[in-house]
């Protein structure tokens, strides 16, 4: 500590009086230097205002008022937030006077920019308008494929050419997108190439003449084709008035670019003046730095004789504290020994100092922690061996239970009397609920240890809901419930019975939950960008709101009394959040007790760039 202190003490005198020598030419060049840094910022705002963010039409007077003042700060001395600038030094007033040229040319290129328009608005019109009856194409290009498909062999070739405008139609609509972000080169001229493509198919089609259209270098030749029955031509008619509607926006997106030619051009020319600036502040800071590396030839001297000495006393300090610290790092390698599951390991330090009470305390309480894991081990298997055990031994006679029962109401064994048959299929359903539970708490102990299995697929998943609602039709047609799905076709990869499980637990929760003959269950779909969300949404009682935060709990239930109406296990929606978090998604609620819940889960979509899931026709 001693050294520490009589080091600081003469770094700081010898520091002090080069620092206030020093002091206003270094903030003078940090200065000049955030002149780049405000350059920069100034294009950036140029082309926001151009880009039409008016709101940042402030903050681009503010960076150049700035500028401004701090070229003039530098030609005549001041402060700025309290720090002191020094004026030019007269040996370099010439490279000064070219950074306040280059400056004002600069300034007047960014003003420009800022005055002029990012996008061509006729480009940015057409590729709108072609992203907007791009999908209504390839629907009609869809169904003429399926209006054909009714023809005899003699159309053939008719089935192929519609098949060939639906691709060129969907191709249509990619290579606009990718236009319009600009992801892909020479995108415009295989644009061209498919519209070109479609106009050859069409008028084969329409039984009009391809010879005015260059069909080799779409690799095809002109063909004349038998007339299209009308009875057969109703897409095809609907067609051609769509394409000649959207033939011409098409044209103008292979020519035209959407950002503005002028754009472009006053961007260009500002960056070529803002390098010419950046040139110019380089050229004074270099300058300014060699005068100031010319005078303090004597300062230099000073810094490298103390830099010497730093080096020393650093060598030395290290030497000391890594002796003293010695103890310490044997107490740390022990701590990370415990964080890796090493327990039980102690600390071999003698001494009767503080550092060896704290040794000694930590190897009691690593053989602490030891036993303690030991015991926790010990009962973790006891209880998955308990879980195992009860439910093998509370599934075995569920079988032959239901089986029997089954048997029996089919009155194989003989004739039953009503009585008879409800006592039974009481038995019957009561089975059924308790193999349900012991499936839950199995699902419910595999979700604890990460070994709950999901087989993820492509798969549709309007099939997956659609399945799912079935199994409940009788039930919600028995007590005049409403159950109204509207999910679309989707490709997205999941474990469809998963899904199911989920799907299932939440549609019995809103059956038991709305009142019968008013009930209203309604399940919908919304396609985002990165994943897609399902909702259950149900009129039921709905859920309090100090108790919603709580519902994805183990062994929760809103009614946790012991005369409670609705019977289950509590594990149901814990078991929807462990399948959903396995799936990389998420499960929420919403309610409004006495008006509707809304349970909401989400499915990412796992898709390369520029792509999305495969949406059906």
């Amino acid at each position: 500590m001693a050294i520490l202190i009589v080091a600081a003490i003469i770094n700081l005198t010898l520091l002090y009086q080069s620092e206030q020598i020093d002091n206003s030419q270094s903030h003078s060049i940090i200065k000049t230097g955030d002149l780049k840094v405000q350059t920069e910022s100034i294009s950036g705002l140029a082309v926001s205002v151009a880009n039409g963010n008016i709101e940042d039409k402030d903050n681009l007077d503010k960076e150049i008022e700035n500028a401004n003042s701090v070229l003039t700060m530098l030609k005549n001395g001041g402060s700025i937030n309290g720090q002191t600038i020094q004026k030019i030094p007269s040996s370099i007033t010439s490279d000064y006077n070219k950074v306040i040229t280059s400056w004002n040319t600069y300034k007047e290129k960014a003003l420009n920019v800022e005055k002029t328009s990012v996008f061509d608005k006729e480009a940015t019109n057409a590729m709108n308008y072609v992203l907007q009856k791009n999908s209504e194409l390839i629907l009609t290009t869809n169904s003429l494929s399926k209006e054909l498909s009714d023809l005899g062999r003699d159309y053939n070739r008719h089935k192929e050419i519609a098949t060939e405008l639906e691709n060129s139609a969907k191709e249509i609509g990619q290579l606009t997108l990718l236009i319009s972000i600009g992801e892909e080169e020479n995108a415009q001229e295989k644009l061209k190439k498919e519209r070109v493509a479609f106009e050859v198919g069409l008028r084969k089609l329409l039984g009009i003449s391809t010879k005015e259209l260059d069909v080799k270098s779409i690799g095809q030749e002109h063909e004349e084709l038998i007339q299209i029955p009308r009875e057969n031509s109703n897409e095809l008619r609907k067609l051609d008035p769509l394409w000649e509607a959207l033939q011409p926006k098409i044209g103008i997106l292979e020519e035209r670019a959407l950002l503005s030619p002028n754009f472009n051009s006053a961007k260009n020319e500002m960056n070529v003046e803002k390098l010419v600036l950046f040139s110019d502040i380089d050229n004074l800071l270099n300058s300014w730095n060699a005068q100031m590396a010319k005078e303090g030839n004597q300062e230099q001297l000073i810094i490298q004789i103390l830099l010497i000495i730093d080096i020393a006393i650093f060598f030395l300090v290290l030497y000391v504290i890594r002796q003293s610290l010695l103890p310490l790092r044997l107490i740390t390698d022990a701590l990370s020994g415990i964080k890796e599951g090493a327990y039980g390991e102690k600390i071999k330090y003698t001494k009767a100092d503080e550092v060896g009470k704290l040794a000694n305390t930590f190897n009691i309480m690593s053989d602490t922690i030891k036993e303690k894991e030991e015991q926790a081990k010990k009962t973790e298997i006891a209880k998955d061996e308990f879980l195992a055990m009860i439910t093998h031994e509370l599934k075995t006679p569920l079988v032959p239970i239901q089986g029997y029962a089954d048997i029996l109401l089919s009155e194989h064994l003989g004739k039953l009397t009503d009585k008879q048959k409800e006592r039974i299929s009481i038995i019957k359903s009561s089975s059924e609920t308790l193999l349900a539970l012991i499936s839950d708490l199995l699902d419910a102990q595999k979700l604890e240890l990460g070994q709950l299995k999901i087989r993820k697929e492509n798969a549709n998943i309007k099939d997956t809901v659609t399945d799912t609602i079935k199994l409940f039709l009788p039930q919600a047609q028995k007590n005049k419930i409403e159950i109204i799905s509207n999910v679309q076709d989707l490709l997205i990869e999941h474990d469809p019975e998963r899904i199911k499980q989920v799907i299932t637990n939440l549609i019995k929760n809103s059956l038991t939950a709305v009142a019968p003959e008013k009930g209203k269950i309604e399940i919908s779909m919304k396609d985002l960008p990165q994943e897609i969300q399902i909702s259950v949404k149900d009129n039921g009682i709905g859920v309090p709101i100090d108790k919603q935060s709580n519902l994805f709990k183990k062994f929760y239930q809103v009614d946790a009394t012991l005369t409670r109406e609705r019977g289950g296990s509590g594990l149901g929606l814990s078991i929807c959040k462990g399948i959903m978090e396995n799936h990389g998604g998420t499960i929420t609620v919403k309610s409004t007790p006495n008006q509707e819940t809304i349970f909401t889960f989400t499915l990412p979509k796992k898709a390369e760039l520029g792509k999305s899931p495969i949406g059906l026709a």
